[in-house]
């Protein structure tokens, strides 16, 4: 990815790759896709990913079955403090 990239919103050259975590679905369809290369421009606030990463996100999510691999991870359910 380019160094002299410009955020496609503002136009910034002060845009920016941060490395994130995603997941999709819920439950026993749920994947969490990690290292997503995400451009974030601290001028205007917007992040977003560029149409190569769409595209791979895209295969990894077709491809889940033979590409991802299983891991155990605690999970808490948000209960709303009584008012």
């Amino acid at each position: 990815m380019s160094a002299e990239h410009q955020c496609a919103y503002c136009g910034s050259s002060a845009v920016q790759i941060k490395y994130v975590t995603r997941s999709l679905g819920k439950s026993s369809a749920l994947l969490v896709i990690e290292s997503i290369p995400q451009w974030s421009c601290p001028s205007c606030g917007e992040s977003y990913f560029s149409a190569q990463t769409l595209h791979e996100i895209e295969r990894i999510k077709a491809l889940r079955k033979s590409i991802a691999v299983s891991r155990q991870v605690p999970v808490a359910a948000f209960q709303a403090a009584a008012a």
